[in-house]
């Protein structure tokens, strides 16, 4: 059961579709895993089974066997695939590491043979007949084990925007605060279960290369295949209009579309490749384990002196892939006194990555359980000790916030869940079915963050819109809130808007993740409206009547075109754009700090006998600019929700340590969050547009709305038993 509170509507619940939901319901909607070209061959991995070492002896004749098998291949020549680098080191790739060019395993779960067959039986029943033969060598899957490698971030990867946090001398003055609290929090790895895993299906025209891919960056994938192929990359198009769940799983290019490219290649006809499951876990990225220590110094009252945040990340031993957890934890509060300090941890495992507010909510269940602590050690309520700490500018730089209404968020959240209502006690209040009952809250925030865009509108004689523009949808509802723009603007039926991305013939096609997909994309569009309204003569607002205006011009159609970048950027961060690389500005911008603001409050209730916890109700409440599209928006946030529920109470990706690898990497097996798990989610929005963030006023709301989900429910179960969660997922032993 949900309820969504719209922005403008009195409270009134809002019914408007989303533009492509009837697409989607209807199966009209085309993912890359859909696609079945004529003639298509089917591609599918043979994986390593040990955890690191050489590959001495690879045995495909039982493969090759196997009626239908087209190719077994189980090594590339190095003028077939050339290096194309990790994302995050100015590459495209999801990570490094490229199978099949040596005898080298890194982790347990790397391919080591690649099969096409006529059919999806024929490769699999292949794949798997596969054995190999390993001069195996010690490894490690843990942070805190024997033979883990850990590096000062700041001196492994020596990038400003990654370097150690320092606001004064906050161990001075930690030291002499009258309250001190230090504690350390654990957050395991996880991984994304999109309902669409990895899929491609690619196919060649003469020396022009088709890419059907679930991506949410089709210029990295367009890119990196001409880099690993050597081929112009305008002989490369690659198609995403749809991606079945992304969540940062889906943000750079993966490892097999360069192996399947040069197999479509030899064959001369379409490949098609869609990774189950297992294999998603072991060639996708993960949220990475991190363990952060917090100490907050305090006067009696709560008001904060001193904070400092030390975080160790674990990474892989080919890649280093950048923590950015106290990017949010110096700026929650106005604490005189900061240092974070970010430590990678090399381990034997594939690349880790982003996955849902990837660094910010860990750091955020960790930051805000201290926050509880705080609270409870000076005998203040926990909503009013984080009103004490509001921050009127940013704590690092000084700047201003171009929007900050997160004690609006708070103040707003209390009352909706009747916070004042609650016992402070531990263990005071019980449900009317005797259940203990526990009230938790924390705040969250997540950086704001632009890309360059470009957007083309097409207005044609019939009074249709066509709009062109660089960005994913990913079902977080980019294409509603375009349309939805473009119609509000111009004052047309919303289904006369047609919207097309992820498509690289369209429009540049940047990274779409970090929350700026629609905060990067409308304003682009909205420029792109001024354009079309000076061409077309009109003024420059209010509602026009496109086709009349159109067909004066004696035009079948009539297009613009306009490019958008970030505060501060310059042409040569829209040169990245034209390269494939990422181009992100922000959080600081040269005259404020641009963030996104949350406040969450959580009820759970625990059985006296089994323990067992749920979450009958939470109320969230976000500051994300104006809503473009509030019932995508509103989703966006409950979706959210789920995902910290699931933090909180489910998901650990366990790890092997006997073996290598991960070893619950199935749905059966990997735990999310089901109905049962999810009940009433109150939404509301402060809906003030950050017009100095952007023309069109919006922030990102995708990724905040977790931040901080997990400590209010941590905070709650504290408030019902006693006891301090200090590691995720809280688990029935925890409160037994």
């Amino acid at each position: 059961m949900t309820a969504v509170h719209a922005p403008g509507t009195g409270g009134r619940l809002l019914d408007i579709r989303r533009v492509d939901a009837r697409e989607k319901v209807t199966g009209r909607a085309r993912y890359a895993a859909d696609r079945v070209p004529e003639n298509v061959a089917y591609g599918a991995w043979a994986t390593a089974r040990a955890g690191k070492g050489r590959i001495t002896r690879v045995d495909t004749a039982a493969a090759e066997a196997v009626p239908g098998v087209l190719q077994v291949i189980t090594r590339f020549g190095p003028d077939e695939l050339h290096d194309v680098g990790f994302l995050m080191a100015g590459g495209h790739a999801v990570q490094s590491l490229q199978p099949l060019r040596d005898d080298r395993i890194a982790y347990r779960g790397q391919p080591i043979a690649l099969v096409v067959a006529d059919g999806l039986v024929a490769a699999t029943e292949a794949a798997r007949s596969i054995t190999a033969e390993y001069r195996e060598e010690p490894f490690t899957v843990r942070i805190d084990a024997e033979g883990a490698e850990s590096v000062r971030q700041e001196e492994a990867i020596p990038l400003p925007f990654l370097a150690d946090v320092r606001v004064g001398d906050a161990d001075a003055a930690f030291a002499a605060s009258p309250v001190r609290i230090d504690g350390t929090y654990e957050h395991p790895a996880q991984h994304a279960m999109p309902m669409e895993p990895n899929a491609s299906v690619v196919r060649w025209e003469g020396d022009r290369l088709i890419v059907d891919d679930t991506t949410q960056n089709a210029n990295a994938v367009r890119f990196g295949l001409a880099t690993q192929l050597g081929i112009d990359p305008a002989d490369v198009e690659v198609r995403s209009p749809y991606v079945g769940g992304g969540f940062g799983q889906k943000n750079a290019m993966h490892l097999h579309l360069g192996p399947i490219a040069v197999a479509a290649r030899r064959l001369g006809r379409p490949v098609k490749m869609v990774l189950p499951r297992p294999q998603v876990f072991h060639l996708g990225a993960f949220r990475p384990n991190t363990v952060h220590r917090v100490r907050l110094g305090a006067d009696e009252n709560g008001e904060l002196r001193a904070a400092i945040h030390e975080v160790d990340q674990q990474t892989s031993r080919h890649d280093l892939f950048p923590c950015e957890s106290t990017t949010v934890s110096s700026r929650l509060y106005a604490a005189p006194a900061f240092r974070g300090e970010q430590r990678l941890v090399r381990t034997d495992v594939q690349t880790p990555g982003f996955m849902r507010s990837p660094h910010e909510s860990p750091a955020m269940f960790a930051y805000e359980s201290a926050m509880d602590e705080l609270a409870c050690a000076t005998g203040r309520d926990p909503v009013e000790l984080r009103l004490a700490n509001d921050a009127g500018a940013d704590p690092v730089t000084g700047l201003p916030f171009s929007g900050r209404h997160l004690a609006e968020c708070l103040r707003r959240g209390a009352a909706r869940f009747g916070w004042a209502e609650r016992d402070p006690e531990p263990g005071s209040m019980t449900a009317e079915d005797g259940s203990v009952l526990g009230w938790g809250v924390a705040a969250g925030c997540y950086p704001g963050g632009m890309v360059p865009v470009v957007a083309r509108l097409s207005a044609a004689a019939d009074g249709s819109v066509d709009v062109a523009v660089g960005g994913h949808e990913m079902g977080q509802g980019l294409r509603s809130a375009v349309a939805l723009l473009v119609a509000r603007d111009l004052g047309v039926p919303v289904d006369t808007v047609t919207v097309r991305a992820g498509d690289t013939t369209a429009a540049p096609q940047h990274l779409t993740a970090g929350s700026w997909g629609t905060a990067s994309a409308l304003p682009a569009v909205q420029a792109a409206l001024g354009e079309l309204r000076e061409t077309l003569g009109a003024p420059g607002a209010g509602d026009l009547d496109v086709g009349a205006a159109v067909r004066a011009t004696h035009k079948p159609a009539v297009t613009v075109e306009a490019t958008t970048l970030a505060p501060g950027q310059t042409r040569k961060d829209l040169a990245q754009l034209d390269h494939g690389v990422l181009a992100v500005g922000g959080p600081v911008y040269p005259e404020f700090v641009t963030f996104s603001w949350a406040a969450h409050f959580a009820e759970v209730r625990i059985e006296p006998t089994t323990r067992r916890i749920r979450v009958p109700r939470v109320v969230t409440v976000v500051d994300c600019g104006r809503v473009a599209s509030p019932v995508t928006a509103a989703g966006q946030v409950r979706g959210g929700v789920v995902w910290g529920i699931g933090q909180a109470l489910r998901e650990e990706s366990e790890v092997d340590t006997r073996f290598g690898g991960f070893l619950n990497t199935t749905l059966e097996d990997y735990a999310v969050p089901v109905n049962a798990d999810v009940h009433r989610i109150d939404v509301d929005f402060i809906d003030e547009p950050d017009l100095r963030f952007n023309p069109a006023g919006v922030k990102g709301v995708g990724e905040v709305c977790m931040v901080g989900v997990s400590a209010a429910i941590a905070n709650a179960v504290h408030h019902a038993t006693g006891r301090r969660i200090r590691r995720l997922p809280i688990r029935l032993e925890h409160v037994l």
